[in-house]
């Protein structure tokens, strides 16, 4: 009986290191804003690297991958098993009465219940497989890097569209300081008017003319207080905040309106390099295309034989469970497997594998042609942005002009209130071009940032 308690004693050794393992899931923290009370770019990109619950989703997947490397390798080790029985049989009246006057005839006594106790411990280990345990292993070590890529590419895509909706959240509230601005004129250009009508100097129609443009005004400024308002759902959303929330507290930095626009010191091609070498999406598939060509070796393996070589430790013993060095047997055998025909099974099996692999270069192929247009694409855009940007800021200066000098015609009695109304409207509409152009600007920048594969390294290191 000790061997059978030494193998126990090793397989509970060998199994061991697997209590380590912990189902408790991880707490994850609310983001902690207390010590912020406006909220910039950057801090809502590093805010939302470590407060959305996605990220947290990412990294369950590489865990996911870094444990199936460990099953992968664990198939090099020896399987150890241990099993044991025990059971009482009674025989019917009929062939107790059979077996017992046999058992007479040669002098034995037979009792009617028998107890049957045995026990196993048996060593299997697979000395050769046909190289498939390499190529598994090989798999899921690229799955887990492929995994960590793809971990990388959701902080990516996650720090986009946090500028996204940080970008659209700033235009809206740019567009409320616009409307306000347009009301607080309208408001003040109904006093001058009501006094003018007080005094005899003005007419009632003007104050009724400026009394509903101060109500077009106002409805303005509520309707982009609602959309600053949705704006922020959806940021504080990814931002990881509780219900989609933002603290009372808190409010966004004023859209930049000076921001220097200089162009990328890099040429597209070499912005193209640049990203071929830091997308994780690129790298994502390039190991995706290593995984297929482990899987073209797996489907080989069927084409070796397996070479197995097993022992076994057995105990039996009839009518007491207390088992001795005489009830104890083994066996040691080395098994030889090759399968000559399946009807074509390792063939298709090999071809699906290789398709696999052809599948994956193209798809790698056609995402470098992606990145190479979107990057063109983005720089487009950017110049694009900043000829508006500069195009809005010099209209500003001429339409300000333009309404004061209205506004002074108006109220010297040289000009119609058509006129100042009109030169309202258009100071409104241009100050919201250049919001337009300033956000499209610097939306321009985050996107040409993202797909050259920049934006989290840059969010980290500011």
């Amino acid at each position: 009986m000790r061997p059978a308690l030494f193998f126990l004693l090793l397989s509970f050794l060998i199994l061991w290191p697997g209590s380590s393992w912990s189902n408790e899931p991880d707490v994850k923290m609310q983001p902690d804003l207390s010590a912020i009370t406006v909220l910039d770019l950057v801090t809502a990109q590093q805010v939302a690297l470590a407060g959305n619950p996605s990220m947290e989703a990412a990294l369950a997947r590489v865990e996911q991958a870094r444990a199936r490397v460990r099953q992968a390798a664990a198939a090099w080790w020896p399987s150890l098993d241990v099993t044991g029985s025990g059971g009482r049989t009674r025989q019917s009246d009929s062939a107790w009465a059979m077996s017992g006057a046999l058992a007479r005839l040669y002098g034995q006594d037979l009792d009617q219940s028998t107890e049957q106790y045995e026990g196993s411990v048996q060593a299997t280990w697979l000395l050769f497989d046909g190289f498939y345990r390499k190529f598994k292993e090989e798999q899921a070590g690229y799955g887990e890097k492929a995994a960590a890529a793809g971990r990388d590419d959701a902080r990516r895509l996650l720090v986009a569209a946090v500028a996204e909706a940080f970008l659209n959240a700033q235009l809206a509230q740019t567009n409320v300081e616009i409307a306000g601005a347009d009301r607080d004129f309208y408001a003040q250009q109904l006093q001058d008017a009501q006094n003018r009508y007080d005094a005899g100097a003005g007419s009632w129609g003007d104050v009724l003319n400026i009394k509903v443009q101060l109500n077009t005004a106002r409805t303005g400024f509520l309707l982009a207080g609602r959309e600053f308002e949705a704006a922020g759902y959806g940021l504080a959303a990814l931002l990881g905040l509780v219900d989609a929330q933002f603290p009372k507290h808190l409010s966004l930095k004023p859209l930049a309106q000076d921001t220097a626009l200089a162009s990328p010191a890099q040429t597209p091609e070499q912005l193209i390099e640049e990203a071929l070498r830091l997308r994780p999406d690129v790298r994502q598939l390039a190991l995706a295309v290593r995984q297929a060509e482990a899987g073209i070796g797996m489907a080989k393996a069927g084409l070796y034989p397996k070479l197995q070589l097993a022992g076994a430790i057995n105990d039996y013993r009839q009518g007491s469970f207390r088992l001795s060095e005489d009830d104890v047997g083994n066996t040691v055998a080395l098994n030889l497997s090759w399968n000559l025909f399946a009807g074509g099974l390792d063939k298709a099996r090999r071809w699906e594998a290789e398709q696999a692999h052809r599948e994956m270069n193209a798809a790698l192929l056609d995402l470098r042609n992606q990145v190479a247009a979107e990057v063109r694409q983005e720089l487009t855009l950017l110049e694009a942005a900043r000829e508006q940007v500069l195009l809005q800021r010099e209209s500003v200066g001429l339409v300000e002009e333009n309404r004061d000098l209205a506004r002074s015609e108006y109220e010297a009695g040289q000009a119609a209130l058509l006129r100042l109304n009109e030169a309202q409207r258009d100071l409104t509409a241009t100050y919201g071009r250049l919001a337009l152009a300033q956000v499209s600007w610097e939306r321009a920048q985050e996107r040409l940032l993202a797909v050259t594969g920049r934006n989290v390294q840059l969010t980290e290191d500011r």
